[in-house]
């Protein structure tokens, strides 16, 4: 009976942990989505050209991409849960400083800090709850922290709308969701895992390249994927002359679907595995993307986008969800760091690689660049998939 007990209150504290966890990136998520708009308005008020504004938006994930590198040398040195809270608090700074400037020059300087600071967060807290979700459990854990993190992104701009952008209040809201992360971590740091003292071998970036390439060929798809279609679907419908409001509605659609298909994504990870579900959610990526063409002036259209903002970011779910069933330790957080990057690389070539091919053959170029990435990431996770089998015979 005491053993039981003991056991029952691991199970609760690991799950209070993991609830803490959640809580403290979902804060974070809100204060990340607040940013870009905020950003992108403030210096349209200041009358910034648009290219001077996409050049400034390049900051953060250019941020995220150099410094995915130096993440697990830097847990290494201070520690995952010291990190973690450091770089909370340097992002409040970094909100104050916005507001305190008002200059567009410095907030080149300051996005691309963010960039560099918010990635420890992403790395260390994807890996927290992939290391706290009970393996039989994982594929819902991961969808609810999915879930969670993409309501937090969409509270910010909501909270943009209601504030404004005057005076410091959409500041301020920035300040508190990233000391409010920071302030959670803390509280739960006892319980969260320091995978600098966990005595694995360290697994560079490069190393863990060689041992799960699909995973981060997944992750990289995911992202062009994701974030061509953000960008690029209101271009997408307005060639078929959809009313303005209709195109803001077409990237809702595929916000709301990424938000609430996540967990029943996660169930079947759990019973499929994490690898077959990256190739049956790649494959319904690419149909949904082939259907855009034909129904977009249908109703059906929005069945579609909500079934592709699900499954396209779904690949990234699964992605983790395979991760954390094949690594642990300081190994999990090198592989966590080159999904950092490889999301950060997917950001950069998939919207312009889109925008290009709908410029030189019309906009079923934004379907075809999908649907081909998709195509090129079942064949070569079915490549991989062989291969280890015939390594394990």
């Amino acid at each position: 009976m005491v053993a039981t007990s003991s056991s029952e209150g691991e199970a609760g504290t690991q799950w209070a942990a993991l609830a803490g966890v959640t809580a403290a990136l979902a804060m974070f998520g809100a204060a990340q989505g607040l940013s870009s708009p905020l950003f992108t308005l403030l210096m349209q008020k200041q009358g910034m050209s648009p290219a001077l504004i996409g050049l400034s938006a390049a900051m953060m994930p250019l941020g995220l991409i150099l410094s995915a590198s130096f993440v697990p040398a830097a847990v290494r040195l201070v520690g995952a849960r010291t990190l973690a809270v450091g770089c909370s608090l340097i992002g409040a700074l970094c909100f104050l400083a916005i507001g305190y400037l008002q200059d567009w020059v410095a907030w080149f300087v300051i996005r691309f800090i963010i960039g560099v600071v918010i990635n420890p967060l992403y790395i260390l807290g994807e890996v927290w709850a992939l290391s706290l979700a009970p393996p039989s459990r994982r594929g819902r854990v991961m969808g609810v922290f999915n879930t969670l993190m993409g309501a937090g992104y969409a509270a910010g701009p909501f909270a943009l709308t209601l504030l404004g952008t005057s005076g410091w209040a959409p500041f301020l809201v920035g300040v508190a969701g990233f000391t409010l992360c920071a302030v959670i971590l803390r509280a739960v740091s006892s319980k969260l895992t320091g995978f600098e003292e966990d005595g694995q071998p360290a697994s560079g970036l490069v190393g863990f390249a060689r041992v799960a390439p699909a995973l981060l060929l997944a992750v990289l798809v995911s992202a062009a994927v994701q974030q061509s279609t953000y960008a690029l679907v209101p271009v997408f419908g307005a060639s078929y002359g959809l009313a303005e409001a209709v195109l803001a509605s077409l990237v809702m659609a595929l916000s709301l679907g990424n938000i609430l298909l996540q967990i029943p994504l996660g169930l079947l990870a759990e019973r499929f595995g994490g690898r077959a579900m990256i190739i049956v959610c790649a494959l319904a990526t690419a149909t949904c993307a082939l259907l855009l063409p034909l129904l977009i002036m249908t109703p059906l259209i929005w069945v579609v986008l909500l079934v592709m903002g699900a499954v396209g970011y779904g690949v990234y779910t699964m992605a983790l969800v395979e991760l954390g069933s094949r690594f642990k330790g300081s190994v999990l957080v090198a592989g966590n760091a080159a999904f950092a990057l490889m999301w950060g690389a997917g950001g950069i070539v998939g919207p312009p690689g889109a925008g290009l091919l709908m410029q030189g053959i019309g906009p079923l170029g934004l379907p075809v660049v999908i649907a081909g990435l998709d195509a090129l990431l079942v064949m070569f996770a079915l490549y991989r998939s062989s291969v280890r089998r015939s390594g394990k015979a």
